[in-house]
């Protein structure tokens, strides 16, 4: 588990990495990679946008 939690960690620094590298005129692959972190990123932050909208606005039927 350790180890799982470390390769994401690896993966997620390096997409950060790219990101900055990209902003920067870094080579067409790091481009691509900074592009699929800020997807994968954009997908986060709406899922928790709609998880903390569906909790805000649950009700009981009590």
């Amino acid at each position: 588990m350790v180890f799982l939690l470390l390769g994401v960690l690896v993966l997620v620094l390096g997409g950060c990495v790219c990101v900055v590298w990209a902003e920067r005129g870094g080579p067409r692959w790091v481009r691509i990679v900074a592009a699929l972190t800020r997807g994968a990123g954009e997908l986060v932050s709406s899922a928790q946008k709609s998880r903390s909208r569906n909790r805000s606005g649950d009700t009981d039927g009590d």
